[in-house]
C-alpha cells in the first residue's frame, strides 16, 4: 500500500482547519441567551471591539452558579462602577486609529432587567464609549400552516 500522498492529505485538513475555525478571545463566565430581533445587521468593523457579557455565573462545566446577574469585561467579573477603569484600560492598549473605532459590544441575556443595561449604558457614556451594539439572533418568523381535513 503507497502511502506517499498521506502527508499532503493530513496538512491540507490541517491547514483548512486552521483558516476556518474561529478563535475566541474570551471565554464568557456568565451563560447568556441573547435576545430576538427583526432588524439586524452584522458588524463588519472588527477593530476596537470590546465585549461586556451580561448574565448568570457559570462554572467551568457550565453549570449556573448563582442567580445574581454579573458583568464580565475580558476574562473577570466588574462591577457598574469599574466599567469606566476598563473602558480606559481597552482604550490605552488600543492603537491611536483602533481608537476612534472603540466598539462596545453588549451581550446580555434575554431575562437580565433593564435596569442593569442602562447603569452600564450610563457608565458608558461617562467614560466616552458612545458606540454600543446590543448582540441578537435573528427572530424566526412562525408561518401558520392550514390543514384541511
Amino acid at each position: 500500500m503507497n502511502l506517499a500522498s498521506l502527508p499532503d492529505l493530513i496538512f491540507t485538513v490541517l491547514f483548512f482547519f486552521m483558516i476556518v475555525t474561529h478563535m475566541r478571545d474570551v471565554d464568557p463566565k456568565v451563560q447568556y441567551n441573547v435576545p430576538q430581533g427583526t432588524e439586524l445587521t452584522k458588524e463588519v468593523n472588527k477593530r476596537g471591539l470590546v465585549y461586556i457579557f451580561i448574565g448568570k455565573p457559570v462554572d467551568a462545566q457550565g453549570r449556573v452558579l448563582s442567580d445574581e446577574t454579573r458583568i464580565q469585561m475580558g476574562d473577570r467579573y466588574v462591577t457598574v462602577a469599574d466599567i469606566g477603569s476598563e473602558i480606559a484600560k481597552e482604550r490605552n492598549r488600543l492603537s491611536e486609529e483602533d481608537r476612534q473605532h472603540l466598539t462596545v459590544t453588549i451581550r446580555a441575556d434575554r431575562d437580565t432587567e433593564m435596569g442593569i443595561i442602562n447603569d452600564v449604558k450610563q457608565e458608558l457614556r461617562k467614560a466616552g464609549a458612545l458606540n454600543i451594539n446590543y448582540s441578537a439572533e435573528k427572530k424566526v418568523k412562525k408561518q401558520s400552516v392550514k390543514q384541511e381535513i
